[in-house]
């Protein structure tokens, strides 16, 4: 029974579902048929392997990958007087990761690279980690753009096809994403157009343009940020992620922002309105009471028709319902509860992705 182990070096990860690593991967087998007097190893050239037996080790889930042969073949083979061969070859390939990205930019990854046994089952070949966790290393100098490494381990399983069951390595690696470039990029200046958006209410309602210049700058940025943010995110449109979620609340807030104006510039027309509304009755009270004849017959002219003014009376007191008493106030209370509930809402969002 031949035995084989691997080592490997992991040495960069991009920021989508697949990852890009060079290898040093490194097998080690005893083979008897090698086996010669002296004390001392022999080093043979790359291209003797075609002449030996070797482990038809392959990468799982790998979707690209290509030896090195610059200036020759990136291949070691050395040999031990009992048998023992050193076979060391440099690699990179592209392997698919499974990735959770509900928690996006706050998210924690766990990736494996997969080796096993293509044609030798476990009765043939067996495949074990030479030092265990310590059999790969290079993570301790490795730095990514996008992430931390926090922590690595290596394990031992089966493969079980329906040809057979064949050996596999397993090296997992959990990868943290640095949050700091997404709040500079994205967090703050979203949370600085909500602030502007704010201004709005201690402007003047009598200011109609500086206050609805100010809303719809701020929901065209707002919007223009987030389809800048949506165009550099991976492609993971199947579910909603944490930051689609916060910009969906700044937007949210702008947009309040923009119709509280509307809400308010209303109540103060309808203000002016009632007033008018009153003169007009006041003028009807003092009006002459026609005769009982004349208006017997304006009764038959204008039988199942309503005046104008009735119409807009009773529009009048529909919209009554709706009546602030001052609506100056309503800028007042928004000052307020905008704030005071954009600084909950952050509480709330911040607490559940980082700890749950």
């Amino acid at each position: 029974m031949e035995k084989a182990e691997s080592t490997g070096e992991p040495v960069r990860h991009t920021s989508t579902s697949d990852y890009t690593a060079t290898i040093f991967l490194r097998q080690r087998w005893t083979d008897e048929r090698l086996c010669f007097e002296g004390n001392k190893s022999l080093s043979l050239d790359g291209r003797l392997v075609e002449m030996l037996w070797v482990p038809d080790t392959f990468i799982v889930d790998s979707k690209k990958s290509f030896l090195h042969d610059i200036t020759v073949e990136n291949r070691l083979i050395r040999i031990y007087p009992n048998g023992t061969v050193l076979y060391a070859i440099r690699i990179t390939t592209t392997v698919a990761c499974s990735m959770d990205l509900t928690k996006y930019p706050m998210d924690k990854q766990t990736c494996t690279l997969q080796l096993e046994s293509w044609g030798y089952n476990i009765n043939d070949v067996q495949f074990y980690w030479t030092r265990g966790n310590d059999s790969v290393r290079g993570l301790e100098t490795l730095r990514l753009a996008q992430y931390t490494v926090e922590d690595h381990f290596t394990s031992v399983s089966e493969a079980v096809y329906e040809t057979g069951r064949y050996p596999k390595l397993v090296f997992h690696f959990e990868l943290k994403r640095n949050i700091l470039y997404f709040i500079l990029e994205t967090y703050v200046p979203s949370i600085l157009l909500v602030v502007l958006s704010w201004v709005s209410f201690w402007i003047s309602q009598s200011s109609v343009p500086a206050r609805i210049c100010i809303g719809v700058t701020t929901v065209l940025t707002m919007t223009t940020l987030m389809m800048g943010a949506r165009t550099s995110l991976p492609n993971a449109n199947c579910f909603i992620k944490a930051i689609d979620v916060y910009l969906g609340i700044c937007f949210s807030f702008i947009f309040g922002a923009l119709l509280e104006y509307a809400v308010a510039h209303f109540c103060t027309l309808h203000r002016s309105n009632l007033r008018v509304l009153t003169k007009i009755n006041k003028v009807d009270s003092k009006k002459n009471i026609n005769t009982s004849s004349n208006r017997k017959e304006e009764k038959s002219k204008h039988s199942g028709c309503s005046s104008p003014m009735t119409v807009m009376k009773r529009l009048f007191c529909i919209s009554d319902c709706f009546y602030v008493k001052n609506p100056y106030h309503i800028d007042n209370y928004a000052r307020l509860s905008f704030p005071l509930s954009f600084i909950i809402i952050n509480v709330f969002y911040w607490v559940y992705y980082l700890y749950f």
